[in-house]
């Protein structure tokens, strides 16, 4: 009798283990990428997905679109003024296969092919159309980027730039231009004080009260 029901768990255990291992369930915006013994064999999803435990393994990969925040870049533009500019974009995988099998991680080689991106298109631009052409540099750098990640199977769709800092000694001549000139300033109240005493001098009777 306590052979009997020894062997009854040990089956009850190896069931549960075949079914934990053979049965998926994925969300409508997931995919599973199924490798058999390494090699890929198929796509899959939404839905329930049943798998060969041990010999089979799935690899989810979420369709939703990424909002991927650029970190700051130091960028120096073509007319040899510092920046510090800071981007987001946004992409999504519009083939899973491919994400998982041509990249080692989607994820990060689109965020470091932004950054490298990013300082060579404002790099080639001059500070005043950095600061006033910003949606075409954005069409630029969604172009430039969605070319480069594609042979992933990732879509970039919208490259923003967010801030644009300028170092305070490149930005204090401006402000220093945009003030009047000290000539059309009101002369001091000296300088009125010494005219008025020099005519009391030319002039016959010159009466100051207190």
């Amino acid at each position: 009798m306590a052979i009997a029901i020894g062997i009854a768990v040990v089956v009850v255990f190896f069931l549960l283990f075949f079914l934990g291992s053979a049965i998926r369930i994925l969300r409508e915006y997931e995919r599973g990428v199924i490798f058999r013994l390494g090699r890929l064999i198929a796509q899959k999803g939404p839905g329930l997905i049943l798998l060969i435990p041990v010999i089979d393994r799935m690899v989810r990969v979420d369709l939703r679109t990424v909002t991927l925040n650029i970190p700051p870049q130091e960028v120096i533009t073509r007319d040899n003024v510092p920046a510090r500019v800071n981007a987001v974009a946004y992409f999504r995988v519009i083939d899973p296969n491919r994400a998982i099998t041509e990249v080692e991680n989607f994820l990060l080689a689109t965020s470091q092919i932004s950054q490298t991106t990013l300082r060579s298109v404002l790099g080639k631009a001059e500070l005043d159309q950095l600061l006033a052409e910003r949606e075409r540099l954005n069409e630029d750098l969604q172009k430039i980027i969605d070319d480069q990640t594609e042979p992933w199977g990732v879509k970039v769709t919208t490259v923003e730039i967010k801030d644009v800092e300028i170092p305070e000694q490149r930005s204090s001549p401006r402000k220093a231009s945009s003030r009047p000139p000290r000539s059309s300033q009101t002369p001091p109240r000296s300088s009125a004080r010494t005219r008025r005493r020099s005519s009391c001098a030319t002039s016959r009777p010159c009466w100051r009260w207190g």
